[in-house]
């Protein structure tokens, strides 16, 4: 007989947030339908319907044209095919147009793209200061651009910040940018659902969003791609997509994806408030319990479920293992680069050294986020910091 397991308390929404029922409901609904959504006979038809009926339903929750939708695999899949699929696009018509700039605080999605399309590519990727909350330095890209706007392919700011929550001044950076032309791109995998996300109205481009971020699947996502922009694809074979990204597409999990999105957006107020209300309140029961604990980035200006905690003289590695082990999940900053033991870029980027920048946790709440998991982190949190100051100094 084994011990039944200590209830999980989940703090890393950010990295993925459990499935809403309804959208678990609405993906094996359609897991045992044969059809594809390209076939011409009835079964092809049914599946396709379902597909387009799951874009509309997108297009309405994000305030784009339907056609606007570019259905993926995800958050990384669309961030690489925008950055690419623009930079190849508009360098092809002017070959002049090299640079790309971006935040310097981008998902690794979008910074390992760039630091490709440099060293593959030449392009000359240009990355952008922030300040000590994690903010874009608006003045630096304005600067930046009106040196050479001709030169410039696109711009890409993320919505909000994986890290430390830090919500970007994107109608500025639009701009900025649409006064010369220039397309921007978002990355907005955070911020759908947790912030108002507005597409038509924020005058971007294209912007990135993902399925299991907001309570959908893992695996599928979407790249919202203004009609008018073209745009070189990455993946060539039967053409969906508007051409812009072949291969079958994946009904069961789109429809499960346009369930979640279009509860998370209709949520999104009360949702906001109640997890602003939570992370305020997970912040001040923490740093009572370790006075020297403190907050990173801006604490009105974020996501309202993130709080990304400094814990001096401790190895943030070690303070999570040591959480662990008493049922408490959360993570050192971007999960994608997890498991490597090096500080934080977006840390760095705000002015932290790296003592600073490895010494820091984050705890994110979603829609399953109670009172009782921040009563749980309250109370492992002290002898956590005590074991893990104690392991550096033995």
């Amino acid at each position: 007989m084994h011990d039944a397991p200590a209830p999980t308390v989940y703090l890393d929404h950010a990295a993925t947030t459990p499935m809403l029922p309804a959208a678990v409901e609405a993906m094996t609904a359609h897991l045992g339908d044969v059809g594809n959504p390209s076939s011409l006979h009835a079964s092809g038809r049914a599946a396709r319907r379902i597909v387009e009926e799951s874009r509309e339903t997108i297009a309405q929750a994000l305030n784009c044209r339907p056609g606007e939708v570019v259905f993926t695999s995800g958050g990384t899949e669309s961030d690489n095919l925008a950055l690419k699929g623009l930079f190849w696009s508009r360098h092809d018509v002017d070959p002049a147009r090299v640079r790309i700039l971006a935040s310097s605080v981008e998902h690794h999605a979008v910074l390992d793209a760039l630091h490709w399309l440099a060293e593959e590519e030449a392009a000359e990727v240009e990355l952008l200061p922030v300040d000590r909350a994690g903010r874009l330095d608006v003045d630096a890209l304005r600067t930046s651009v009106e040196r050479d706007p001709g030169s410039v392919a696109v711009v890409s700011v993320m919505w909000a910040n994986n890290e430390v929550g830090a919500i970007q001044p994107i109608d500025d950076v639009v701009a900025v940018a649409s006064a010369h032309g220039i397309p921007v791109h978002t990355d907005a995998v955070q911020a759908v659902g947790a912030v108002p996300v507005d597409f038509a109205a924020s005058g971007v481009d294209a912007l990135t969003l993902t399925g299991h971020k907001l309570g959908g699947p893992y695996g599928v996502g979407a790249l919202v791609l203004r009609r008018e922009l073209s745009l070189t694809p990455l993946l060539h074979g039967g053409g969906q997509e508007r051409d812009i990204r072949s291969g079958t597409l994946d009904m069961p999990a789109i429809a499960g994806f346009a369930t979640a999105v279009e509860h998370a957006v209709k949520v999104q107020p009360e949702y906001a408030e109640r997890m602003a209300a939570l992370r305020d309140s997970l912040v001040r029961r923490v740093v009572r319990a370790v006075p020297d604990a403190h907050l990173h980035g801006d604490p009105a200006n974020r996501l309202p479920g993130n709080a990304h905690l400094g814990f001096p003289d401790c190895e943030g590695d070690s303070l999570l293992m040591l959480l662990d082990a008493r049922g408490i999940e959360c993570s050192t900053g971007s999960a994608c680069s997890a498991g490597v033991p090096q500080p934080s870029h977006v840390l760095l980027a705000m002015g932290l050294d790296d003592e600073g920048a490895r010494h820091s946790l984050r705890f994110t709440l979603g829609r399953t986020s109670t009172e009782a998991d921040v009563d749980a982190l309250v109370e492992a949190i002290g002898p956590a910091v005590e074991r893990a100051r104690g392991a550096r100094i033995s």
